[in-house]
């Protein structure tokens, strides 16, 4: 999933490369002194983790609209496909309902409700101690992500740029750049001082609402797994839902990047979700790419 995407995703597709993030001029806003900045972002990421549980609860529809790129950033194919995300047994399974904004065909249409099939078949005739372990090993996942963007507040020097308007909410800007000196400690936080991010943090409930970075620099995963090349960047955005959970509404990426030193990778990426609904107890999962509520 992605919520905490919004750290994760520096590391693994970042996307449209530009100097630096471009956005309109905030209003001037009161200084915040560093310490105060990075408990802000400490109180951030904890919410964020709270977010990306919650997350679980909930149904919604994915739509990833894909260009690929030729060298001279030249679209040379398109691809849309649209998935509905649903909660299966406490887990998010997603079945494919659309490519290239139609139904999909009675034969693809029949082997996706199949793979569907089979997960649930799966969940369902979980064993206790097959439960427990995949548990543990969630909680081992989340543990290992709630490490990591805990070093984001220290692996920054952070500078509040002013106050902006989105959906008519005050949000602070806040520009975060690599910290001379930052020593990692978890896995993974070896790659932060690669990048740099503006973020947007509502003011009412510290909240981050938007997140444009960028790579500084080229970042290469092993010695021949893959090379993202600098100035790549991504940017997300999220949204209230329910009154009770921020969840993302909208991500563009665009990765530059070679794979094992031989493949180029050059892709767009666009992703919206919508139509969140909190998951029931009652709810049914039907053969027609909908989730529908029992009377």
């Amino acid at each position: 999933m992605l919520r905490h995407a919004a750290l994760m995703c520096l590391l693994l597709i970042p996307g449209l490369a530009q100097d630096q993030p471009v956005v309109p001029g905030p209003a001037p806003a009161p200084t915040l002194t560093q310490d105060q900045i990075r408990d802000l972002i400490r109180q951030v990421a904890e919410k964020d983790m709270e977010n990306d549980k919650r997350q679980h609860d909930y149904t919604y529809i994915e739509r990833v609209e894909e260009h690929k790129l030729n060298g001279k950033g030249e679209v040379q194919s398109s691809e849309t496909r649209t998935r509905e995300v649903m909660v299966v047994y406490g887990e998010q399974i997603e079945r494919l309902i659309d490519k290239n904004d139609k139904p999909l065909s009675e034969k693809d249409a029949a082997k996706e409700e199949e793979r569907v099939q089979k997960i649930i078949d799966k969940r369902k005739n979980e064993s206790d101690e097959q439960r427990a372990k995949r548990l543990k090993q969630e909680e081992k996942d989340r543990e290992e992500t709630r490490q990591f963007v805990a070093e984001v507040a220290d692996a920054y020097n952070f500078r509040l740029v002013g106050t902006e308007g989105l959906d008519g909410r005050d949000a602070y800007v806040i520009d975060a750049d690599p910290r001379p000196g930052f020593e990692p400690h978890v896995k993974g936080a070896q790659y932060l001082p690669k990048f740099r991010f503006r973020v947007w943090i509502d003011k009412a409930e510290s909240q981050w609402v938007k997140l444009d970075a960028q790579a500084i620099d080229t970042v290469s995963f092993g010695l021949f797994l893959a090379r993202i090349h600098k100035g790549s960047r991504i940017m997300i955005e999220t949204t209230r839902v329910n009154d009770e959970v921020w969840l993302p509404s909208h991500v563009a990426v665009k990765v530059d990047a070679r794979l094992a030193l031989l493949k180029s990778l050059n892709v767009e990426q666009d992703v919206t979700y919508r139509d969140y609904k909190k998951f029931r107890t009652d709810t049914k999962i039907v053969p027609v790419g909908v989730v529908q509520e029992q009377k």
